[in-house]
Protein backbone atom coordinates (compact mmCIF):
# COMPACT_ATOMS: atom_id res chain seq x y z
CA UNK A 1 0.00 0.00 0.00
CA UNK A 2 2.71 2.13 -0.74
CA UNK A 3 1.83 5.59 -2.15
CA UNK A 4 2.20 9.19 -2.43
CA UNK A 5 2.41 11.20 0.80
CA UNK A 6 -0.06 13.80 1.54
CA UNK A 7 -0.64 15.94 4.41
CA UNK A 8 -3.66 16.08 6.19
CA UNK A 9 -5.69 18.74 5.96
CA UNK A 10 -7.33 19.36 8.94
CA UNK A 11 -11.74 20.22 8.84
CA UNK A 12 -13.53 20.61 11.97
CA UNK A 13 -16.46 18.45 12.07
CA UNK A 14 -18.67 21.39 13.74
CA UNK A 15 -18.17 24.52 14.42
CA UNK A 16 -18.40 24.68 18.22
CA UNK A 17 -19.80 28.49 20.18
CA UNK A 18 -17.43 30.19 21.63
CA UNK A 19 -17.42 28.43 25.05
CA UNK A 20 -17.76 25.45 23.40
CA UNK A 21 -14.34 26.55 21.58
CA UNK A 22 -12.84 26.76 25.11
CA UNK A 23 -13.29 23.33 26.11
CA UNK A 24 -13.02 21.15 23.18
CA UNK A 25 -10.44 21.26 20.59
CA UNK A 26 -11.57 20.76 16.76
CA UNK A 27 -11.50 17.58 15.92
CA UNK A 28 -11.55 14.86 12.34
CA UNK A 29 -14.08 12.44 11.69
CA UNK A 30 -11.94 8.62 10.47
CA UNK A 31 -13.56 5.60 10.26
CA UNK A 32 -11.94 2.20 10.63
CA UNK A 33 -13.82 -1.54 9.01
CA UNK A 34 -12.77 -3.78 11.91
CA UNK A 35 -13.99 -7.95 12.18
CA UNK A 36 -15.52 -9.16 15.31
CA UNK A 37 -12.61 -9.78 17.39
CA UNK A 38 -10.87 -6.19 16.68
CA UNK A 39 -15.01 -4.67 17.83
CA UNK A 40 -14.76 -7.18 21.27
CA UNK A 41 -11.88 -5.51 22.24
CA UNK A 42 -12.87 -2.03 21.35
CA UNK A 43 -16.13 -2.76 23.07
CA UNK A 44 -14.19 -3.82 26.31
CA UNK A 45 -12.54 -0.56 26.11
CA UNK A 46 -15.75 1.18 27.20
CA UNK A 47 -15.49 1.87 23.06
CA UNK A 48 -12.88 4.79 23.93
CA UNK A 49 -9.68 3.08 22.81
CA UNK A 50 -8.32 0.81 19.97
CA UNK A 51 -6.37 -2.66 21.02
CA UNK A 52 -2.98 -2.57 20.75
CA UNK A 53 -1.20 -4.12 17.51
CA UNK A 54 -0.34 -7.67 17.48
CA UNK A 55 3.19 -8.13 16.62
CA UNK A 56 2.46 -8.95 12.79
CA UNK A 57 0.76 -5.34 13.02
CA UNK A 58 3.22 -2.97 13.20
CA UNK A 59 0.86 0.06 11.72
CA UNK A 60 -2.68 1.01 12.77
CA UNK A 61 -4.57 2.42 9.60
CA UNK A 62 -7.53 4.97 10.23
CA UNK A 63 -9.18 5.56 6.63
CA UNK A 64 -10.38 9.46 6.25
CA UNK A 65 -13.59 8.18 3.91
CA UNK A 66 -16.20 6.49 4.80
CA UNK A 67 -16.89 5.07 1.23
CA UNK A 68 -13.44 3.28 1.86
CA UNK A 69 -14.05 2.05 5.04
CA UNK A 70 -17.44 0.29 3.60
CA UNK A 71 -15.59 -1.57 1.07
CA UNK A 72 -12.58 -3.04 3.17
CA UNK A 73 -15.71 -3.87 5.44
CA UNK A 74 -17.99 -5.78 3.01
CA UNK A 75 -15.05 -7.07 0.63
CA UNK A 76 -12.45 -7.91 3.07
CA UNK A 77 -13.59 -8.61 6.36
CA UNK A 78 -16.74 -10.40 5.65
CA UNK A 79 -15.12 -12.82 3.59
CA UNK A 80 -12.37 -12.84 6.23
CA UNK A 81 -14.55 -13.33 9.78
CA UNK A 82 -17.94 -13.37 8.36
CA UNK A 83 -19.07 -9.80 9.41
CA UNK A 84 -17.63 -6.47 8.58
CA UNK A 85 -18.15 -3.63 11.01
CA UNK A 86 -17.32 0.31 9.94
CA UNK A 87 -16.30 2.30 13.01
CA UNK A 88 -16.92 6.34 13.51
CA UNK A 89 -14.60 8.27 15.76
CA UNK A 90 -13.01 11.72 16.30
CA UNK A 91 -9.54 12.80 16.96
CA UNK A 92 -8.52 15.95 17.68
CA UNK A 93 -6.99 17.54 14.51
CA UNK A 94 -4.08 18.87 15.72
CA UNK A 95 -2.82 16.19 17.20
CA UNK A 96 -3.51 14.20 13.92
CA UNK A 97 -1.53 16.41 11.95
CA UNK A 98 1.74 14.62 12.48
CA UNK A 99 0.25 11.85 10.77
CA UNK A 100 1.00 12.25 6.38
CA UNK A 101 -1.91 11.13 4.64
CA UNK A 102 -1.27 8.23 2.57
CA UNK A 103 -2.84 7.40 -0.78
CA UNK A 104 -3.03 3.81 -1.08
CA UNK A 105 -4.77 3.22 -4.35
CA UNK A 106 -7.07 5.46 -6.01
CA UNK A 107 -7.73 9.59 -5.41
CA UNK A 108 -10.57 8.62 -2.50
CA UNK A 109 -8.15 5.55 -0.89
CA UNK A 110 -6.59 7.42 1.99
CA UNK A 111 -5.69 6.32 5.09
CA UNK A 112 -3.49 7.52 8.14
CA UNK A 113 -0.47 5.61 9.11
CA UNK A 114 -0.36 5.46 13.00
CA UNK A 115 3.19 3.29 14.11
CA UNK A 116 1.85 0.74 16.66
CA UNK A 117 4.04 2.04 19.65
CA UNK A 118 2.08 5.18 19.41
CA UNK A 119 -1.98 3.79 19.49
CA UNK A 120 -1.50 4.44 23.35
CA UNK A 121 -1.41 7.92 22.54
CA UNK A 122 -3.30 8.29 19.60
CA UNK A 123 -6.09 6.96 21.99
CA UNK A 124 -6.09 9.12 24.56
CA UNK A 125 -6.73 11.78 21.61
CA UNK A 126 -10.14 10.25 20.75
CA UNK A 127 -12.82 12.20 21.36
CA UNK A 128 -16.07 10.74 22.42
CA UNK A 129 -16.89 6.89 21.53
CA UNK A 130 -16.20 4.92 18.81
CA UNK A 131 -19.79 4.30 17.03
CA UNK A 132 -20.43 1.35 14.76
CA UNK A 133 -22.17 2.94 11.69
CA UNK A 134 -22.14 -0.28 9.26
CA UNK A 135 -22.43 -3.79 9.71
CA UNK A 136 -21.94 -6.01 6.68
CA UNK A 137 -22.78 -9.92 6.77
CA UNK A 138 -22.42 -12.56 3.87
CA UNK A 139 -25.62 -12.26 1.51
CA UNK A 140 -27.84 -15.18 0.10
Amino acid sequence: MNGPTNQLTIIPTATPTASAAQQAPPTTTLWRPTGPKELALVAAADWRAWPPRLPDQPIFYPVLNEDYAIRIARDWNVPASGVGHVTRFEVESAFLSRYPVRQAGGRTILELWVPAEELAEFNRHIVGRIEVVHEFRPQG
